[in-house]
């Protein structure tokens, strides 16, 4: 397996989170403009109106202005960088909020983690909009704080990836009716615990006190364990590593919020991709990574945990599988290949050290 050397990289640093983000606006300036154009062209056609996003935008900013200021000052050294607006910057951010306004279906992604010689990891698929392909990349990022590396989109502080501290976080969307845009976004709550905590029970000590308007899990390893945090309005439920292994696509899995889930949005596709991956952990835990990745691996006929663009479909209902990540939170390292899991054996993957 070779490094990847096209897909595009930032290693970028600071003494402040302002200073981080004029630096990623900076390196992004020639190609932001086009991902937000890509992103606002994605919400209108999902049916979210210029009104609503811009709404949402100014809640969630003043939600961050009293829980994390230093936030909103990255985020607006992002705009200063680019020269975009603070508010676009916002909006790609608060992505995942905006399009929960939206009542179309969606697939995404998947999330295995396995104790393997003692020591855990995790895998996932990242399955998003084709059209983005060009607009994710993977970053460095040593600032106030733990310092962290991984897979995030363009001008987004941060999505899946791995601290210096030895915390692993893995990224999936879920839905819950009662979502909207003015709690702390996900993606930004991603940054906030890599940055600042160290361990899974810290991670969740800090979800716990985040005023959260959202829904999506954060599955996340360290030396110790793995578990899958349900994060939704209805509250915080973590999902424990049961025979040393969690499983998780994009529905909820305990009983509080999945009452109130959206399941038109993600199902019945997100219940069988998780029945295959259960179905085939039932021989017992895999004994290598490359054995974790071919657990993602599905062909016609199945359930989609590799996805294939449909080119015949319009914008908004392409999906693809973007990228294939996997963790190791006691090496500090995080494994990208720019591709699907079919790939892996072939494939270029890009190895970064927290």
């Amino acid at each position: 397996m070779t490094e990847k050397t096209t897909r595009l990289h930032l290693d970028l640093s600071g003494a402040t989170r302002r200073e981080l983000g004029v630096a990623r606006g900076t390196a992004l300036r020639a190609t932001l403009a086009d991902a937000y154009a890509n992103y606002e062209g994605l919400f209108r056609t999902l049916g979210v109106t210029a009104d609503q996003q811009e709404a949402g935008v100014e809640r969630v900013l003043e939600t961050l202005a009293t829980w994390r200021p230093a936030v909103v000052e990255e985020l607006s050294g992002i705009a200063e960088g680019a020269g975009l607006k603070l508010s676009q910057i916002v909006s790609l951010n608060a992505r995942t909020e905006i399009i929960a306004m939206s009542p179309r279906a969606s697939s995404e992604c998947s999330t295995v983690t396995a104790v393997i010689d003692g020591h855990r990891f995790g895998v996932q698929t990242w399955d998003w909009h084709i059209e983005f392909d060009s607009f994710w990349h993977t970053h460095e990022v040593t600032g106030p704080g733990y310092r962290y590396v991984g897979l995030t989109e363009q001008g987004i502080v941060s999505k899946i990836g791995v601290n210096e501290a030895g915390l692993g976080l893995h990224f999936n969307i879920l839905g819950h009716r009662e979502d909207h845009a003015q709690g702390v976004p996900m993606h930004v709550l991603s940054s906030v615990v890599l940055t600042e905590c160290a361990t899974i029970a810290e991670a969740i000590e800090l979800i716990r006190a985040a005023p959260i308007t959202s829904s999506s899990a954060f599955t996340m390893v360290d030396a110790t364990g793995a578990v899958s945090v349900e994060i939704s309005p209805a509250g915080i439920f973590p999902i424990p590593e049961v025979a040393g292994s969690v499983q998780r696509t994009n529905h909820f899995q305990h009983e509080t919020p999945l009452a109130s889930q959206k399941s038109e949005v993600y199902e019945p596709d997100s219940s069988e991709r998780l029945a295959l991956v259960r179905e085939r952990l039932g021989g017992g835990l895999p004994s290598a990574t490359a054995e974790m990745i071919e657990l993602l691996v599905s062909g016609e006929g199945q359930p989609p945990l590799t996805c294939v663009a449909d080119m015949s479909k319009e914008f908004g209902e392409r999906w693809a599988t973007l990228a294939t990540i996997v963790t190791d939170p006691d090496a500090h390292t995080i494994r990208i290949l720019d591709g699907m899991p079919t790939d892996a054996a072939t494939g270029a993957w890009r190895t970064l050290t927290a």
